[in-house]
């Protein structure tokens, strides 16, 4: 399965779509909230129900010990967002400020991800957050680089807005070239459409030079609950999000099928120090919700 990273130029709705993927996926899913900003889901959709005591933060430590350690912790430090545990968050950052011990984590965590995407069959959604550039490039601290350059896409958040699309044309060169040189190739590179605004998905495309690859529609309800929490809408399963989230895995899934037939990407040799780590996440569901 992909592993996918969201991105955008400004605030755009990166959290709330990645909430909406990894809950409509018909696979197990783990949202990934690893934007240097810092985190809002436990804050916002959990409303404090995740302690501080769990998150990105505390795979800094654990990585300096060896990548054994960080899939240990890794493990432990998932928050199930369902009764059967089926769909995991990693929670964010508490404060930006932590941001600069995660510069070195960073490809480890890169390897437990696509780990649990490969071989535990896992849909695995990274929150990026706002990209921030530095000299034409990712920002090596403000902004989780490593993951984005291996991640299978690299989806940047826009919407149909002539607001949104003037900030987006700054940031798709300077993405795909990067990707191109650093990462797993300029075509890693796609757009999610937010549908707010009079353009529609091939005039975006066409505007920005880059595919759509899903969209997602405009359902103030549903991201208003995935933003601050509470009580779930009424008719929330059948929301409009939810029932185009579950196509838009579908799409992400084949448009990173395609690339691994097209680039005939080779498999990913194996870790001799993740080799446990599938089982540790099976042995460990995570804290029970409330």
């Amino acid at each position: 399965m992909p592993v996918t990273a969201l991105v955008s130029a400004k605030s755009c709705g990166v959290t709330a779509s990645a909430l909406a993927l990894t809950l409509a996926s018909k696979r197990p899913s783990l949202l990934a909230e690893c934007d240097p900003a810092g985190g809002t889901v436990r804050a916002g959709f959990f409303q404090g129900e995740v302690g501080a005591g769990y998150g990105l933060y505390h795979l800094a430590a654990a990585e300096r010990t060896g990548s054994d350690a960080l899939a240990n912790a890794f493990a432990s430090h998932l928050w199930p967002m369902d009764e059967a545990g089926h769909r995991k968050l990693l929670p964010g950052l508490t404060d930006p400020a932590q941001a600069a011990a995660l510069e070195r984590t960073w490809p480890a965590l890169s390897e437990v991800l696509h780990v649990l995407a490969d071989e535990a069959g896992y849909d695995v959604f990274i929150d990026a957050g706002r990209l921030a550039l530095s000299s034409g490039q990712l920002h090596p601290a403000l902004t989780p680089a490593p993951l984005l350059h291996r991640a299978d896409l690299v989806l940047l958040v826009v919407r149909g807005t002539e607001q949104s699309l003037t900030l987006a044309r700054h940031l798709i060169d300077p993405l795909a070239t990067e990707l191109a040189e650093r990462g797993t190739g300029s075509e890693a590179l796609g757009l999610l459409l937010i549908e707010d605004g009079p353009y529609r998905a091939h005039q975006v495309a066409e505007a920005l030079k880059t595919p759509v690859v899903a969209a997602l529609p405009l359902d103030a309800s549903t991201a208003g609950y995935f933003t601050t929490g509470g009580q779930p809408p009424r008719g929330y399963g059948r929301s409009p999000l939810l029932r185009h989230a579950r196509t838009a895995t579908e799409q992400m899934e084949a448009a990173s099928s395609r690339r691994r037939i097209q680039q005939q990407y080779p498999a990913r040799p194996a870790n001799p120090h993740l080799a446990g780590v599938l089982q540790r996440l099976s042995e460990r569901g995570g804290p029970p919700r409330g």
